[in-house]
């Protein structure tokens, strides 16, 4: 018997292989050929579709999630996507199927598909959505965990259909009051709800403060030591920072730079004069120009435009003229930046009035009032340079 030499069989492998592809190639220009012939032929251009048995296709069946506003359990006007949320799949055993993040616009997508391996869901039968609730947040629509049957359906884009889509799901954070004590002097802290007093506590000089906040609170007001202000509760975290005497007084006219009239395009460097301000090292940017920016995405509060640092470097804003500051909002832009940390410095001409250091989310805006009568520039920076964003900013004059 012939014994076959290493040369023989690499040769026969290589006319095999050529074979193969001579095959492949005649049939994909078989293919190619069959397809010129229909489109030429102006019959076919809208013809009715006859063949209903096969599905080809691949469609992103979606998970929604958005941030609850108004802790109402039902996807409003008031409401708005969340990006970075995680959504996991299981299937009728509880297998793990697939995981995705909800992008820009709030879906996180899965493929669908009986022709395409690559599909998260293949086949017919009950598969459970998951949504990853952030630690210490809640679903005021109580449905993180929702399951749907598919079944077969030739012809339709897919081959699979389900009864429906999952529901929204609302997402929400705790809310909290934070702040810290100057040595000497102490204040009184009330949280009210419609006007009336929910919680009351004494301030101890030198020292940090936090509480959570019941959810109807509404106010909070500081008596005392020099320190009294009142600020509306928002729907996000507040932190009032170092309480300082230079307060702001009640009743005192304030406006709101929202950044969406820096531009109507997708992103402009903030231009000094604009709300007659001096900037440097900030961006205004729409919220969902950069894909994947879940910072950027649930860091906006109002209208569709936030502003940066830009590439993440120390930022300022401010006047020759004093003006107060009252507030703004504050996120980290990525969540490879959570837990970032702010440092926000305040000046009034050169005298440093305000220093504070705020743990930053991408997830949710922190929501900074330092209420400051008098400054003539704020300094933004970041501990590891990563972008900080900002809606919402709230000042007087």
């Amino acid at each position: 018997m012939h014994d076959f030499s290493l040369v023989e069989i690499l040769l026969a492998a290589a006319v095999l292989i050529a074979v193969a592809a001579c095959g492949v190639w005649l049939l994909r220009n078989a293919r190619l050929r069959r397809r010129a012939r229909r489109r030429a032929d102006p019959a076919s251009d809208y013809a009715a579709r006859t063949d209903w048995e096969r599905s080809t296709g691949t469609v992103n069946y979606s998970s929604f999630v958005y941030f609850d506003v108004d802790r109402d359990g039902r996807y409003g006007v008031g409401d708005r996507p969340m990006a970075g949320i995680m959504v996991r799949i299981f299937d009728g055993q509880g297998g793990f199927v697939a995981s995705a993040r909800t992008n820009n616009g709030g879906f996180a997508n899965f493929a669908m598909s009986t022709s395409s391996t690559g599909a998260a869901i293949r086949s017919p039968g009950a598969y459970r959505f998951a949504v990853s609730v952030p630690l210490g947040w809640s679903s005021p629509s109580a449905n993180e965990m929702q399951s749907q049957d598919f079944r077969l359906a030739p012809g339709s884009p897919a081959g699979l259909v389900s009864q429906d889509l999952p529901h929204p799901v609302g997402l929400a954070p705790a809310r909290s009051l934070a702040g810290s004590m100057a040595a000497g002097g102490t204040a009184t802290l009330s949280v009210m709800a419609s006007g009336q007093v929910l919680e009351s506590r004494v301030l101890a000089p030198g020292s940090p403060f936090r509480l959570d906040l019941a959810g109807r609170a509404d106010t909070v007001a500081i008596a005392g030591g020099g320190l009294d202000r009142q600020l509306a509760l928002s729907p996000y975290p507040t932190d009032f920072g170092l309480l300082s005497s230079q307060t702001l007084p009640s009743g005192t006219s304030l406006r709101t730079i929202g950044f969406d009239d820096v531009t109507g395009r997708g992103f402009r460097k903030i231009p000094c004069g604009h709300a007659g301000l001096q900037w440097r090292n900030l961006n205004a940017m729409a919220q969902d120009h950069t894909k994947g920016s879940e910072g950027y995405v649930n860091g906006n509060v109002s209208g569709d435009h936030v502003a940066y640092t830009s590439s993440g470097y120390p930022a300022e804003f401010g006047r020759e003229t004093p003006f107060g500051f009252h507030s703004v909002l504050l996120s980290a832009a990525w969540l490879k930046s959570e837990g970032e940390m702010a440092l926000i410095e305040c000046w009034l001409g050169d005298q440093l009035v305000a220093s504070d250091q705020l743990a930053l989310s991408a997830l949710t805006p922190l929501h900074y009032a330092p209420m400051l009568k008098a400054v003539t520039r704020v300094r933004l920076s970041t501990k590891h340079y990563w972008q900080m964003v900002l809606d919402d900013l709230v000042l007087t004059g």
